[in-house]
């Protein structure tokens, strides 16, 4: 299943397919129903099986077929149908006007993913897959083949790498051996949006160079070096199970702090998470008179990432008109790495609530992460005076693909190894991508380093006060 982002608070998805099924009616006219069948996903590697009742994910390449995520019908109605898995996951499939084609959506994801009709599962889905070491290699390598969008930019020959390490791979490689030899091959990556699970055998992550990964240990030293440096000993307004915050500042300045577009209640499922944001932001944007701020502060620089919905619907807080955000594509040929579908425009539109369309600098660092690397993204286009302030983001954008690996050996656990990777790009108006580099401030100042904290600096926060406290930012 294609899981939001790298962050455990975006455990909750939506997908959306559907093709149009008219039929005639009696009287002569044309009645819509839901897609049933078999689909195949462009690009992600799944295909999907779908009836009046139930979806069920089938996660395959070109040597394997693994069954995933199953869902019951939850309702909808026309072209329009949805399940539900009961964790989270909402499916939705809807109707199109193009015969064997469809439309997938991703409730919480941006964009559209198209379906084809195929039909009948692939072989490899009827048969029970192979297992042991080789296999899982086998698998692991092509998965990546298929679907990993940046070799080339990152210098790696994918297939130097299997002529490498395949022969040291057989049937006696034991889970741990076997999990060395996986982090070997992807280690030259340094992919953020990489990472394999295996259990009690180990696990693989990994970062740009020079960057730390957001996690509770660093948020809760930072958010205690600016309430007592930053705030002079204030406390932050805590929204959203505490991912949202917020501040006032002398000056007639805001300060709003967020470290993840997910996991804001106890419901796990996106229209939970958007009805909170927007409690948020009308609670916050409410009061503090928006009308006499002189300037806002949105500190992203320690960030897990989430919902990019979610990073979309925040940044419609701060425009009146809507604007372009950025374009989706995703691999979409297993064999030709240059291939990719064709891009889709996402947009950020005015928010219904209160809104702040005043001067704004974004704070961002190597632990802005994702969905929060991508509403920076869209912050770059707003109408009006943004200045980005900080360190480059950490460089990672696409959704992330989840996929299970073959049984490694006898061992129970071993059949549980979880591979997590990207399959695509966020493309600005001129077609460039932030993959790898991530996205770079206007105004490079240090983002909580060692020097910045013992020496009880925060540069980044104080060139964001100084400069929209010169006459509104300009």
């Amino acid at each position: 299943m294609q899981l939001r982002k790298a962050t455990a608070a975006a455990a909750m998805l939506a997908v959306t397919a559907g093709v149009a099924l008219p039929l005639a009616s009696p009287a002569g006219a044309q009645t819509v129903r839901p897609p049933a069948g078999v689909w195949q996903v462009d690009g992600y590697g799944e295909v999907f099986t779908i009836d009046a009742g139930r979806l069920q994910e089938y996660e395959v390449t070109g040597l394997s077929c693994v069954k995933g995520i199953g869902a019951k019908r939850a309702g909808g109605q026309g072209g329009t149908a949805r399940y539900a898995d009961g964790k989270g996951f909402v499916f939705t499939v809807r109707s199109t006007d193009r015969p064997g084609r469809a439309a997938l959506h991703i409730d919480g994801s941006p964009g559209d993913r198209a379906l084809r009709r195929i039909d009948a599962l692939p072989a490899d889905c009827l048969k029970s897959a192979p297992t042991g070491p080789v296999a899982a290699f086998d698998v692991f390598w092509q998965t990546f083949e298929e679907n990993y969008p940046f070799f080339a930019a990152k210098g790696v020959d994918w297939h130097a790498v299997r002529e490498r390490f395949r022969p040291r791979v057989d049937a006696r490689t034991t889970d741990a051996e076997l999990l060395a030899v996986f982090k070997e091959m992807v280690s030259p990556l340094n992919d953020a949006h990489v990472s394999l699970s295996a259990g009690a055998t180990g696990s693989i992550k990994m970062t740009r160079p020079g960057t730390v990964m957001p996690g509770p240990d660093l948020d809760e030293k930072v958010v205690a070096h600016i309430e007592k440096r930053d705030l002079k000993g204030g406390k932050l307004r805590q929204f959203a199970n505490g991912r949202v915050s917020y501040a006032e500042l002398p000056g007639r300045q805001g300060y709003l702090r967020v470290t993840g577009f997910g996991g804001y209640g106890t419901s796990r499922e996106f229209a939970a998470d958007s009805a909170i944001l927007d409690e948020a932001m009308d609670a916050i944007l409410a009061s503090s008179g928006t009308a006499g701020l002189r300037g806002l502060i949105i500190d992203v620089r320690v960030h897990g990432g989430g919902s990019d919905q979610l990073g979309l619907q925040l940044a419609g807080r701060f425009t009146d008109r809507p604007y372009f955000a950025y374009a989706k594509r995703n691999r979409n040929d297993p064999a030709d790495p240059t291939r990719f579908t064709r891009p889709q425009p996402q947009y950020v539109q005015p928010a219904d609530g209160p809104r702040y369309t005043g001067p704004i600098a974004v704070l961002t660092g190597g632990s802005t992460v994702s969905a929060g690397e991508s509403f920076t993204q869209a912050m770059m286009e707003r109408p009006g005076r943004t200045v980005r302030i900080g360190e480059h983001t950490q460089g990672v954008f696409s959704d992330v693909m989840v996929r299970k690996l073959p049984c490694v050996s006898k061992l129970k656990a071993s059949c549980d190894w979880k591979l997590r990777l990207p399959n695509e790009e966020f493309l600005n108006r001129d077609g460039a991508t932030f993959d790898g580099s991530g996205i770079p401030p206007h105004l490079r100042e240090p983002v909580f380093t060692d020097e910045e904290f013992a020496k009880n600096r925060d540069s980044a926060f104080d060139r964001a006060v100084a400069l929209l406290g010169r006459r509104g930012g300009r």
